[in-house]
């Protein structure tokens, strides 16, 4: 047999053998969530467009272990984990949401675990620490009523620039996905001093600042009340185009990349339960059952069901805020928000 054959059957059993040990160690794993019986589940998910139907699949692959799930905002579901925390009383296991982590990071209420596919996952996705994963992502985008303005009108964030779009552009005061994160954005990828500069020359448009969400302001700019939103969901504007609004987004830089992480809570009642959930929902198979209720998967390699509203099928950058990021300079964006644009 020749090296070249050689090296083939060495790499074949290889692979093999890390397959079987993968396979032992996820049957010890269900095995241990199974004799725990339960994993109690904190979710900032829409129940019924994905939370049942992520259960479903769960329970399909691992019977015997029940997902009990709450559901609440980002910072109420961190509340409610640090409150059970100091009472002595820890009863969820797994949490997730936009801004969930940082806090609980910064409590030390974190317990670390690499899942089995982490490594289907960029750097910029997974804490190096193994504290936290992307979940499922959001790129916010601007979104225009395509009956006020022109397909070739706004390029670049430049072009937002012009005079006649004085006030006509809205955006959300919500601090994790609306103007504060925006600002950030501009600031991370122009830098300080030319981010700082577009921002003035930005307040000068007589931004209209909305205590919203993003969908509503969204729907605001479907009836013509705005001619742009700065900083939308740009699947939501999808999914209303293909309903017969008139709306689109743009792929005008910078994107903001905010996502749901998920995580472990640390004294988890039921740690492996609470493992084998986290292993399944960052799982390909989990992550196709999110693009199969219109979520966008945080895994790259899983396309949405409308391809092009993620970097790797739409051809656009985007800028990942990670929790720690988040967390570090959240206070500071919403200070600059303020100062420049109340």
């Amino acid at each position: 047999m020749n090296r070249r054959a050689v090296a083939s059957v060495f790499l074949i059993t290889a692979a093999l053998l890390a397959c079987s040990h993968a396979k032992a160690a996820d049957d010890a794993l269900y095995e241990a969530a199974k004799k725990e019986g339960q994993v109690v589940w904190y979710t900032s998910l829409i129940v019924n467009q994905a939370v049942r139907p992520l259960v479903e699949a769960f329970n399909k692959k691992y019977p015997g272990v029940e997902v009990k799930y709450a559901r609440g905002d980002s910072g109420p579901n961190a509340i409610k984990v640090i409150n059970e925390a100091r009472a002595g009383r820890v009863e969820g296991d797994v949490f997730d949401g936009i801004a969930t982590t940082a806090p609980l990071l910064k409590a030390g209420l974190v317990e670390p675990f690499t899942p089995s596919e982490a490594n289907k996952y960029p750097q910029a996705l997974r804490d190096p620490e193994g504290r936290w994963n992307a979940l499922v992502v959001y790129f916010l985008t601007p979104g225009i009523n395509t009956q006020l303005v022109g397909a070739d009108e706004i390029k670049t964030a430049q072009d937002l620039l012009n005079p006649k779009w004085q006030g006509k552009i809205a955006w959300s005061t919500e601090p994790s996905s609306g103007a504060p994160v925006y600002v950030g954005s501009v600031l991370q990828t122009m830098g300080e001093d030319r981010g700082m500069a577009f921002l003035r020359a930005l307040a000068k448009q007589d931004i209209v600042n909305v205590d919203a969400t993003n969908r509503a302001i969204l729907d605001q700019v479907i009836l013509g009340q705005y001619a742009i939103a700065l900083s939308i969901f740009n699947h939501h504007a999808v999914v209303s185009a293909k309903k017969g609004a008139p709306v689109a987004w743009l792929k005008v830089e910078p994107i903001p990349a905010p996502f749901h992480s998920i995580g472990l809570v640390k004294n988890a009642p039921h740690p492996n339960a609470g493992k084998l959930l986290i292993d399944f929902l960052l799982s390909e198979e989990g992550q196709r059952a999110f693009a199969d209720v219109d979520y966008l998967p945080a895994m790259p390699s899983v396309p949405a069901k409308t391809p092009e509203v993620k970097p790797e099928g739409g051809g656009f950058s985007a800028n990942f805020i990670s929790p720690a990021t988040a967390s570090d300079n959240i206070d500071r964006w919403v200070k600059i928000k303020k100062e420049l644009f109340n």
